[in-house]
């Protein structure tokens, strides 16, 4: 698991740098300067939990246990969730997607108690 986590740390931080990138090159003339900060919230929100994916792969290493890789999938079901959805809103507009984002925050906010809780048991 902690090998899985890395690498998908580490390609979801490829994909949040990218997107930043894309939001600050290519759509900075397309998008509404509402809907361009809602896509910047999304990658920045991915380069965060793909440092977390990354702690959640030491940790996973370290104290071994379920709480550890639920952690780790918390964090990837959040990034698709929440940046995934503020991603699609910002780019097609249909702010109803922005129902979605709460989601994913949930799983962020999960994942770090479960990251806690994964150190606190040991």
């Amino acid at each position: 698991m902690e090998r899985l986590f890395i690498i998908i740390g580490a390609l979801s931080g490829a994909i949040g740098v990218a997107a930043g990138a894309f939001g600050a090159h290519a759509l900075r003339a397309r998008l509404e300067p509402r809907m361009l900060d809602v896509f910047e919230t999304g990658a920045r929100y991915q380069m965060y939990h793909a440092i977390a994916m990354l702690a959640a792969a030491w940790i996973v290493s370290r104290f071994p246990g379920s709480l550890a890789n639920a952690s780790g999938w918390l964090f990837l079901a959040g990034s698709v969730l929440f940046s995934g959805s503020l991603y699609a809103m910002a780019l097609t507009g249909i702010r109803a997607l922005g129902a979605i984002t709460p989601l994913g925050g949930v799983c962020f906010i999960a994942g770090w108690a479960c990251l806690a809780l994964a150190a606190m048991r040991r």
